[in-house]
């Protein structure tokens, strides 16, 4: 393990007006998306649509790294490029998701724990050797009418804890995802406590366990109310209540957090994100880490035909244009029509 190196990974990563594309869906979400579109998910319909996305010319401009899926980091383009080379060569860093999924934790009704950690050692080295210098773990915290306990947000803060030492062992970068859904009609203020709760535990965990921070990124989610919830709070007050939450419980060490989009429109990631970085005055790089927000006009314009990659293409480069503003707090609505 090289320190610096993994240091200036993670900060590469979150370099100003860039951010993480996250195309690591397994391959049941991906026949979700595909399903959408009328497109079977046969394996190589899943690589020629991310060979679409990957090889959208100028993708580096905005997108710092991405995150493969198993299969994908293994795949190659169109051109016989291997898909690690190919962000390579437009200034993008390979990043590789390797927890197996959210599973129900025993003796806790409606709560799940992340597995993944059997063979993981093994796992890094391989995908070292494949070009991942970054990988993801996610964890999924719900918010309930007895939920979240503390045993849940311990145990996945144990499990990504682990799996972070064991990056940095590989000489990887981590990223930590806990996510707190949207799911529930939960109000602004019960989200900004579940995340309090679960960020407390995750950085207590990853120091029980000698991680370095400075070589670690943060994605999480933004302070939300339930997607049921009577209220729904305005993008500057979202903005606000997760600066607050985050400057309370993240560790000034860590060089980045990238927000997950899940639950939101393309365009609400985005001006949320903005808002954030209009407020300004924290200690880390906040920035993106958007899988559907970045990916779902793409997709919907693409529909598995040839003939549409341009436009598909277009449609990418375009959101993360948008999202690479929001970085510096200089996305307006407006420029939405006038960048596309």
């Amino acid at each position: 393990m090289d320190i610096d190196v993994l240091r200036a990974t993670a900060r590469q990563l979150v370099a100003p007006g860039r951010g993480i594309l996250a195309a690591d869906e397994s391959t049941g979400t991906i026949k979700k998306r595909l399903d959408t579109i009328g497109v079977e998910s046969t394996e190589e319909n899943r690589r020629a649509y991310r060979d679409m996305l990957l090889t959208t010319p100028g993708l580096g401009e905005h997108i710092s790294g991405v995150i493969l899926f198993d299969e994908t980091i293994r795949q190659s383009a169109d051109d016989g490029r291997t898909f690690v080379d190919v962000l390579r060569a437009s200034g993008v860093v390979p990043g590789i998701k390797v927890d197996t999924g959210a599973k129900p934790l025993a003796g806790f009704p409606n709560e799940t724990v992340t597995e993944g950690l059997d063979g993981l050692r093994e796992r890094l080295a391989e995908y070292g050797d494949l070009g991942a210098r970054f990988a993801k773990w996610r964890s999924t915290i719900i918010i309930g009418d007895a939920t979240p306990t503390d045993f849940a947000i311990l145990a996945n803060a144990h499990g990504m804890a682990r799996y972070a030492a064991l990056c940095q062992e590989a000489g990887i970068v981590p990223i930590v995802e806990p996510e707190i859904l949207m799911d529930g009609n939960h109000d602004l203020a019960a989200c900004a406590s579940a995340t309090a709760r679960t960020l407390d535990a995750l950085y207590e965990q990853l120091e029980a366990h000698r991680v370095d921070l400075p070589g670690s990124l943060l994605k999480v989610n933004m302070v939300v109310p339930g997607k049921g919830g009577a209220v729904q709070d305005d993008d500057v007050a979202i903005a606000k209540a997760t600066i607050e939450t985050l400057t309370a419980h993240v560790p000034a060490e860590v060089p980045g957090v990238v927000f997950l989009s899940g639950g939101m429109t393309d365009e609400q990631a985005t001006s949320r994100l903005n808002e954030m970085n209009r407020i300004g005055g924290f200690p880390w790089e906040l920035s993106f880490s958007y899988g559907r927000a970045l990916q779902a006009p793409s997709l919907q314009a693409w529909k598995g035909e040839e003939a549409n990659v341009e436009a598909a293409q277009a449609a990418l480069a375009h959101r993360a244009k948008m999202n690479g503003l929001a970085r510096s707090g200089d996305y307006a609505p407006e420029k939405e029509s006038s960048a596309a």
